[in-house]
């Protein structure tokens, strides 16, 4: 199949998993630095600043995420028909600044900080078993002490 052949069937019929990909935006000076990522994909709860377009500079929650539109609904950026109705206005993903990350999601979390979730579980399995061995421990010396003792 021909390079631009494939390249439009990712844009024009891409999958869903694709098109969710495609929901990326850049991260802020300071998430960069913690992470040590560039981009991210895009979720209800993170806050963004508005980089282009007719709402430039603009702030705010997202609200709502389209992957069929690939394209973010922002608290706040609303336009007005001419009966005087308000609808959410659409913006896409890579016009975005993620300023702060939706942190409830420990499987997003552990992934941007590069780390494995299964391997988290295993090292705070080991640290309790650590723990457990300690205090183990403790009491067997102490026992010993009263022995003694007597």
């Amino acid at each position: 199949m021909k390079p631009t052949k494939m390249r439009n069937q990712l844009i024009h019929h891409p999958t869903f998993n694709t098109k969710s990909k495609q929901l990326g935006s850049q991260l802020s000076e300071e998430l960069r630095k913690k992470y040590g990522k560039r981009s991210v994909r895009v979720i209800e709860g993170d806050a963004v600043k508005i980089v282009r377009g007719e709402f430039k500079g603009v702030d705010g929650k997202v609200s709502k995420v389209s992957t069929q539109k690939s394209s973010v609904a922002i608290e706040g950026v609303k336009k007005e028909k001419t009966k005087g109705d308000k609808f959410d206005v659409y913006i896409h993903a890579s016009n975005l600044l993620v300023t702060s990350l939706n942190t409830e999601d420990k499987l997003r979390i552990s992934k941007l900080e590069g780390k494995k979730p299964n391997e988290q579980t295993k090292n705070n399995l080991e640290k309790t078993i650590k723990k457990e061995n300690t205090l183990k421990e403790k009491k067997v010396t102490k026992t010993q002490k009263k022995e003694n003792e007597k």
